[in-house]
């Protein structure tokens, strides 16, 4: 199969969903087919308002459509709502192709938290997006159920994976620091809600792995956490394997892929009874979900590492993108694809 995938979210972002896309790619390309990736790294591009990490194609719609043409690939795909998802949409229905769509974040509660843009607008505009798509792709059944609660159609799960070779146990003594660590990793951004986590009152110490916009502010408020940038790969897995709980305070993420790797390091979870843990964590095994993060994260520290390390092999990347095979369509005809 010659597979297009469209996505304003590529290297050199750091984040879940250029993981997931990029696992998928060798996943598939593994299995033998052909992947290619349009991203804005091909087009000329802007900063993203308040979020300058990210770099937004400009006009993409004129090249994207040559290219698309060129390759004339067997199924598409749109991974994103940005600038070159909307480009890859005009396309795709101009022409009468069938394509599908994914939805891999919150984007109406991330910018009700930048801007004063109701979130009812913000879902029009993505149900708009999502609507001519064969089948719209998101992680979780929880995630799913509230779209559909939103109005959404045709929307499948397209679970996520963990590499479990680069994640694995590999020594508890990467990081000097008073124990008990407590670890977060991550866009350091406002939507992660990261100030709660370093507003509690825990004993030991606080690491914050990752970096964004919001970085410079909170190292200064808060001087006796730990920032230690990005980290990736094995050096990602010894930060992991090294903290006693892995503290995830978000409300808004659809998954939340690092705690998957936390998990499969060892660690257990600390976080929210919302959206993305909900589907993740085992409680009582891999993590505590509470409304109090004090409590969830104090309970998680009493938890096997062993025993939680081993849930995470359940969930792999060859099983994931099985089921995203099975729910592409082919662009000339939309019958969807058989995953093999």
């Amino acid at each position: 199969m010659n597979l297009a995938v469209v996505t304003d979210a590529w290297s050199p972002q750091i984040n879940g969903v250029v993981t997931t896309l990029s696992r998928t790619q060798q996943s598939l390309q593994d299995l033998g087919h052909d992947v290619t990736i349009f991203s804005p790294d091909q087009h000329r591009t802007v900063p993203c308002p308040t979020y300058p990490e990210i770099r937004l194609a400009v006009l993409p719609g004129r090249g994207l459509s040559r290219a698309l043409a060129e390759l004339n690939p067997d199924a598409i795909h749109i991974a994103t709502e940005g600038p070159l998802g909307v480009a890859a949409r005009r396309y795709c229905v101009a022409r009468g192709l069938a394509f599908t769509t994914s939805y891999h974040t919150q984007f109406p509660q991330y910018v009700r938290k930048r801007v004063p843009i109701p979130e009812a607008w913000s879902y029009a505009y993505l149900r708009r997006h999502h609507r001519c798509a064969r089948r719209t792709m998101v992680a979780t059944e929880e995630q799913r159920r509230d779209l559909l609660k939103h109005g959404f159609g045709n929307v499948v799960i397209w679970s996520r994976g963990v590499d479990v070779g680069t994640f694995s146990p590999c020594g508890r003594n990467h990081i000097d620091a008073p124990r008990p660590i407590w670890m977060y990793a991550g866009r350091v951004a406002v939507e992660k809600n990261l100030e709660v986590f370093l507003d509690l009152p825990l004993p030991g110490s606080k690491i914050v792995v990752g970096d964004g916009p919001d970085r410079r502010r909170l190292e200064q408020r808060y001087s006796a956490t730990r920032f230690v940038g990005y980290k990736l790969g094995r050096d990602l897995a010894q930060h992991l394997s090294s903290a006693d709980v892995f503290v995830f305070p978000s409300r808004t993420d659809t998954f939340g892929l690092v705690m998957l790797e936390a998990i499969a390091c060892g660690t257990p979870v600390a976080a929210y009874p919302v959206t993305g843990p909900i589907d993740v964590i085992e409680r009582g095994v891999n993590g505590v979900l509470h409304d109090d993060l004090q409590q969830a994260a104090l309970g998680a520290l009493r938890l096997d590492r062993t025993r939680c390390r081993r849930t995470a092999h359940e969930r792999t990347w060859g099983r994931a993108t099985g089921e995203f095979l099975s729910h592409l369509a082919r662009a000339a005809d939309g019958e969807f694809l058989i995953a093999r």
